[in-house]
């Protein structure tokens, strides 16, 4: 297996990459309130000063970005990871990102009349709808419940699918788009859901609060950040603190394990003509890497 080459650096705890058709990156910068874009030769402009704290990417049927954006977070010196709401936070959302421009649009807000607190992570299903998940704002003494939700791209339409869940973060179709599969942040744990129709999970069993079913886990210090699909259907998570991108397969079982030059791995994503390219952010230093996997990745349903 290829080492991690450093593309792109001093980004500002990098997340969200989506591969474009010309080759460059676009990537999220949640300290910085920002998305960019990294040329194939490294060089890095700003793409959409969205504002808040842009995390999750993925383009549309329209080919716009559609960005999960957790509203804020407040940074203490010496640490990277976000540590609690930014002081001007409000609510989390879901915004539209003009593909040329990158002017951002506020779709959603809340659901139910409940304000998303801290949106994370989407995929697109081959519907054009797409699933989200809310890790919901961690604050000093409390922290916000978590949920999974379905949606729209022109706003017309939101609905909570899977409510209370502690930590969900990365989110992905299974390449048959049967089965979502979310990671949860602490604890690390892989859930699966099944799915019977275009937003529709199945129903939870009495005295569930969903039907999400744990597949996969990791003992010791480990937390789950992102996750991206392969095309063989097995699920390539990335893991926090100990700074691994952890495969699984459907069933559950450990496939491999590829340490990282950072101890905070966000997310990966795939590209190149044999979707073997795989971007990594490694969001503690700031940098975007780039090695070559032994399987290629899932292709996602637009862009």
């Amino acid at each position: 297996m290829s080492e991690v080459t450093i593309v792109a650096t001093g980004l500002g705890f990098p997340e969200g990459p989506v591969v474009c058709a010309d080759g460059s990156v676009v990537l999220t910068e949640i300290r910085n309130g920002r998305c960019s874009r990294v040329s194939p030769d490294g060089t890095t402009s700003v793409f959409s000063n969205t504002g808040g704290g842009p995390n999750g990417l993925a383009i549309g049927p329209d080919g716009a970005f559609y960005l999960c954006n957790n509203g804020g977070s407040r940074y203490v010196e010496g640490t990277s990871m976000g540590q609690g709401p930014h002081p001007d936070y409000k609510f989390g959302s879901i915004q539209r990102l003009d593909p040329q421009t990158g002017e951002p649009t506020t779709l959603y807000t809340e659901c139910n009349g409940n304000k998303l607190s801290a949106p994370n992570d989407l995929v697109f299903d081959v519907h054009g709808g797409f699933y989200f998940t809310d890790l919901g704002k961690r604050y000093e003494r409390h922290r916000d419940h978590g949920g999974l939700y379905y949606a729209l791209p022109d706003g017309s339409k939101i609905v909570e699918l899977a409510f209370p869940i502690l930590s969900p973060n990365g989110c992905g179709l299974s390449p048959d788009g049967k089965t979502l599969y979310a990671a949860d942040t602490e604890g690390a744990r892989l859930w699966a859901f099944d799915i019977e129709g275009p937003g529709v999970l199945k129903a939870p069993e009495p005295f569930h609060p969903h039907s999400g079913r744990v597949i996969a886990g990791l003992p010791g210090r480990a937390r789950f950040d992102s996750l991206a699909v392969m095309a063989n259907g097995n699920i390539a998570v990335a893991t926090l603190t100990t700074g691994y991108i952890t495969e699984f397969s459907p069933a559950g079982d450990l496939v491999r394990e590829v340490k990282m030059p950072d101890i905070y791995p966000t997310n990966i994503c795939f590209g190149g003509a044999d979707m073997c390219t795989a971007y990594i952010t490694l969001s503690d230093s700031g940098c975007l890497g780039v090695m070559q996997w032994p399987e290629p990745g899932l292709k996602l349903n637009f862009g």
